[in-house]
């Protein structure tokens, strides 16, 4: 049974951190995961200052923790090849080929253990579409939408976010106030490929969110929620985001609300981890408003210094090293996959579709 812990629970939460630096990791060889994959990856990786990479703060982190380390970025050819030869995967991908479930069927079917949810809840937190209707099977209360793909663009008369399903950092994201510019913001979510689009109601209100960390013994803390309010923009969008300038166009803080207000969202954040099958970390936003509302599950919280992720983590006295430490070890304890498959035989040179097809 999970026992959730709140920034309340602080004893508790300090004796699952002793257990953790306690813990003896002699020898582990980790792979962290990092290459530009997905819209959301690549505009990090050609934009963000090396400082501010999570990439950057996770290789610090397992310096501080004592294991060896690489970076193994997916998008080199001997990829599958040398991922095969770690003891963990820690992946600091987001979005598609890396938050949805794909890389985790990988791994799963490598036998290497790794950090953070499995497939299934990966796939569904990761389509916001699937989401929605994971929230509103469990009685989760979430803005209304409606999915998009093609014919005439849905105008209710009202703002409504247009959002692509796959990836985050609001990448290709809109707020539309006026009709004339719903199909351009629709097109631009659909990007070349064409799927499917969520319209989803524009609820002004405060943005919150609230990380999620899986400790030894079947406890998850939870951190206190942040409010994220934008300064500089009409809503937490991609340039907000990654701050490549380092301009500060976000605060971030404490988010007020009375006790029953932060009890709701506890309430919403417990049966979203029990309800997805999350694991290791997650990162659940709200919006503020009349009432709250969920947004959308992050399967893979950035893990910069000063992401949401930890400060809030520092906020229940947890250091971004004990973070990353948390995170291994849910990974290595957690029972294998162990089914009745070969074992992947990667001594042949791998050859990618385009050769395959090439005349």
């Amino acid at each position: 049974m999970t026992i959730f812990l709140s920034s309340e629970s602080q004893a508790a939460v300090r004796e699952a951190a002793e257990r953790l630096r306690a813990w003896r990791r002699e020898g582990l060889n980790v792979a962290l995961v990092y290459g530009p994959v997905s819209a959301e990856d690549r505009l990090y990786h050609s934009l963000c200052p090396p400082d501010q990479l999570s990439a950057t703060a996770l290789s610090e982190a397992l310096d501080d923790i004592g294991v060896r380390w690489n970076i193994l970025d997916p998008c080199e050819p001997d990829f599958i090849a040398r991922l095969s030869t770690y003891d963990v995967a820690l992946s600091n991908l987001h979005g598609e080929f890396g938050e949805d479930g794909r890389l985790q069927g990988l791994l799963d079917y490598m036998r290497i253990p790794y950090c953070g949810s499995g497939v299934g809840a990966s796939a569904v937190a990761t389509d916001k579409i699937l989401c929605k209707r994971m929230m509103v099977s469990l009685g989760i209360p979430t803005p209304g939408w409606q999915v998009w793909s093609e014919g005439p663009a849905p105008w209710n008369g009202r703002p409504v976010m247009v959002k692509p399903p796959l990836g985050g950092s609001s990448v290709n994201m809109s707020l539309v106030r006026e009709r004339d510019d719903l199909l351009k913001a629709l097109t631009k979510a659909a990007g070349t490929e064409g799927g499917p689009v969520l319209v989803e109601d524009f609820l002004p209100g405060v943005p919150v969110t609230v990380g999620l960390l899986e400790l030894p013994g079947d406890s998850v803390v939870m951190f206190p929620p942040l409010a994220t309010e934008a300064t500089e923009a009409e809503f937490y969008d991609a340039d907000t985001k990654l701050d490549a300038d380092s301009q500060g166009r976000v605060n971030v803080q404490v988010a007020e609300m009375t006790s029953e207000v932060r009890e709701r969202v506890a309430e919403y954040a417990r049966t979203l981890w029990i309800g997805l099958g999350l694991r290791g970390s997650a990162r659940i936003d709200f919006i503020l408003g009349k009432d709250e509302q969920v947004l959308e599950v992050n399967t893979t919280p950035g893990m910069s210094r000063e992401s949401n992720f930890a400060v809030g983590a520092a906020m229940v006295g947890l250091t971004h090293s004990d973070v990353v430490l948390a995170m291994l070890y849910e990974a290595l304890a957690r029972p294998p996959y162990d089914v009745p498959l070969p074992t992947p035989a990667l001594s042949s040179p791998i050859v990618t579709r385009e050769a395959a097809v090439s005349p």
